[in-house]
């Protein structure tokens, strides 16, 4: 996809093209407002500056549009518009043994009971040892610290898809 193409893109078009990077309505529509993108650089940067206007409820929307790390059950079943991008995000969870695998569904449940929306990684790169190592260092953080966690690695995951999309 080029850019001219996002910035030439219908407005339901733009939409449906951010949708798939980041499924928070109020960060789409206001992406779809700014165009046009002058360049890669400028785009990033916008989805930056409105991703932290963002509020709480923006946030926990957008995290809706992604899998609970290590259960590869839904990332193709629930959450099939974003399921190869989470697939290859999390792709160091698809060789992790399964004792692993349980553990960090076990702590998936308790960070979910604690905080009220998922654990939010961004998961690229990272083995599934480093990332269960990570939910076991957040878990023990209050909600806010948490959110604020949460909704940082959100922004670079909509960042990474963000460039893949271009």
């Amino acid at each position: 996809m080029s850019l001219d193409k996002i910035n030439n893109a219908s407005a339901e078009q733009a939409y449906d093209l951010f949708e798939h990077c980041c499924c928070a309505p109020n960060w789409i529509n206001s992406m779809v407002a700014e165009r046009p993108f002058k360049d890669m650089s400028t785009l990033l940067a916008a989805s930056q500056r409105i991703f932290l206007q963002l509020s709480e409820q923006d946030y926990l929307t957008a995290f809706t549009g992604h899998p609970q790390i290590g259960n590869l059950a839904t990332l193709h079943e629930k959450y099939a518009s974003t399921s190869s991008s989470a697939s290859h995000e999390q792709s160091g969870m698809s060789v992790a043994e399964q004792t692993l695998l349980e553990e960090m569904l076990d702590l998936n449940k308790v960070y979910l009971e604690k905080f009220g929306f998922i654990f939010i990684v961004c998961a690229s790169g990272k083995s599934a040892q480093q990332m269960l190592a990570i939910i076991q260092s957040r878990i023990g953080n209050d909600r806010q610290t948490e959110l604020t966690i949460a909704s940082n690695e959100q922004a670079k995951i909509t960042q990474i898809r963000l460039e893949k999309l271009l």
